[in-house]
């Protein structure tokens, strides 16, 4: 058999503050321990002359906070399975044991499991301190953050926000950081050190971007974010984006936006990712960051109109994302292992090999082609076409046998002009010259949607010189003539080579 373990809160540092309760569990204890000797109720203790072993000895000699926690669990679980039963072993834990006390929630789960009782007494919270010191009603919404693992997406501007466990400089610094993703650097946060205890607390005011500036971060400090109602507060906020589709969309919206179809938006979703290529082309990143928004905005009203019938929502968008995305990287969360972008590639395609067979797809009775979008522009669908059918061999050997079939073709189509055949028979040979041309891509390594933009932007310049030349000259280009034309064009591309 074994002792009982209780754990019991010393609460935020004011010993008037601890009760009769506990006070008599820590003098009636066969043995005390407590998670840290640096909490000021460890004075009043000594006077009571209740005596204690600490756990301070673990932070030094440890790498990380979970290893210490995983050693305070073990250690307890191990000395009350080795006392006599019916003694009684206290952990004293500051604050509350159950807010922020990670080795409590792991006693929770471990002590059934090796034949342990387990009390919880409560205490009083730095929360209790902070509502009181800090002047805010948590009823208006509150969350409460791990400075050690705070993410911007755990932020929300509308609640009242407190982040404990901000030890140091380091911390506060990279609490700083990631409040600024949401957050103006101007904007006034609160940091308190020791709140309630006498003759050490602390409540600074200080503009965010001085948060890591400050001294005497420690074991008693805090961060607290005050409730921004602001309009735009939440302006960075992908919750606030959802909202605005859905208000565009109802009743009380725009006109326009509630007559949308995913018919008639399909030439806009087209529109808006030629654009986004665009900006890319031109190494813009301004440029970039609207167009991904009027790209995002395509995606929001699509998953809008979903969410509008019950199907979907944007929010379920997301989530098969993620899970797809988890997924198909077993080498980065799961245990395999690509040491190359080749591998990884494998990697991506087992997965969606598997994926399909889940489904109830066998792939291996698909066709070689599939998963090739029927409405891909012409270019990139046979590059796509081509680059399949070379996976199960049915391929060219070398470049020179692309480059006869690629002369091939030019033949049968000047044949189809100079013999009159029909126009659609002429389209037809012009097609399989385009393919063939196309299929050289992969040869050397280029993308021909790529190839061909370069062209096209190439082409734009040189006119575009020719227009600027002729027009110092006073002449239009509509009364130019091929030759002169012809001669500006070559002086571009002589301009081009000095560049």
């Amino acid at each position: 058999m074994a002792a009982t373990l209780t754990v019991v809160g010393l609460g935020s540092g004011n010993p008037d503050r601890l009760t009769l309760g506990i006070i008599k569990k820590l003098q009636a204890a066969s043995a005390v321990y407590v998670r840290t000797a640096e909490h000021p109720v460890m004075a009043a203790l000594a006077e009571l002359e209740i005596s204690s072993e600490s756990f301070d000895g673990l932070y030094e000699s440890l790498s990380s906070f979970p290893e210490v926690y995983e050693a305070i669990t073990a250690t307890l679980i191990e000395k009350a399975a080795a006392a006599p039963q019916g003694t009684e072993i206290v952990y004293a834990v500051p604050g509350h044991p159950m807010v922020a006390e990670s080795a409590v929630s792991l006693l929770r789960q471990r002590c059934p499991e090796a034949g342990i009782e387990l009390n919880i007494l409560g205490g009083e919270s730095f929360l209790d301190e902070a509502f009181v010191r800090l002047g805010f009603d948590p009823i208006e919404g509150f969350q409460l953050l791990d400075a050690s693992g705070i993410r911007s997406s755990q932020l929300h501007p509308e609640l009242h926000t407190l982040i404990g466990q901000v030890y140091d400089s380091f911390t506060a610094s990279e609490t700083k950081l990631c409040l600024m993703e949401l957050y103006p650097p101007e904007y006034e946060v609160v940091v308190g050190h020791a709140l309630g205890v006498e003759g050490e607390e602390q409540i600074l005011r200080v503009p965010l971007y001085e948060l890591d500036r400050l001294e005497g971060y420690g074991n008693l400090s805090l961060v607290y974010v005050p409730i921004n109602h602001a309009e735009d507060a939440r302006v960075r906020t992908f919750a606030r984006l959802h909202e605005i589709v859905d208000i565009l969309r109802s009743p009380e919206g725009c006109p326009w936006d509630r007559e949308q179809t995913h018919e008639s938006l399909r030439k806009n979703l087209i529109e808006e990712t030629y654009e986004v290529l665009e900006t890319i082309d031109e190494d813009d990143p301004d440029h970039m960051k609207e167009e991904l928004g009027d790209l995002l905005l395509q995606i929001m009203l699509h998953s809008q109109m979903e969410e509008e019938l019950g199907t979907f929502s944007v929010y379920d968008v997301i989530e098969g994302l993620n899970e797809k995305l988890l997924f198909r990287h077993p080498h980065v969360f799961g245990d395999h292992v690509a040491g190359n972008a080749e591998e990884a590639l494998q990697n991506w395609e087992g997965m969606k090999a598997e994926e399909k067979r889940r489904k109830g797809v066998k792939p291996e009775a698909l066709s070689a082609l599939s998963g090739v979008p029927k409405d891909l522009p012409a270019l990139m669908k046979a590059y796509k076409l081509q680059k399949k059918a070379s996976k199960v061999g049915f391929d060219w050997d070398n470049t020179g046998d692309v480059l006869a079939k690629i002369r091939e073709e030019v033949d049968e189509l000047q044949e189809a002009i100079e013999t009159g055949q029909s126009a659609e028979e002429q389209m037809l040979e012009l097609g399989d010259l385009l393919f063939a041309a196309t299929n050289i891509a992969r040869f050397i390594g280029a993308d021909p949607e790529e190839a061909l933009t370069r062209t096209n932007r190439k082409f734009v310049a040189r006119f575009q010189y020719i227009e600027q030349r002729l027009r110092d000259k006073g002449i239009r280009v509509e009364d130019s003539h091929l030759e002169e034309m012809e001669t500006l064009w070559q002086e571009a591309k002589a301009e081009e080579r000095k560049q």
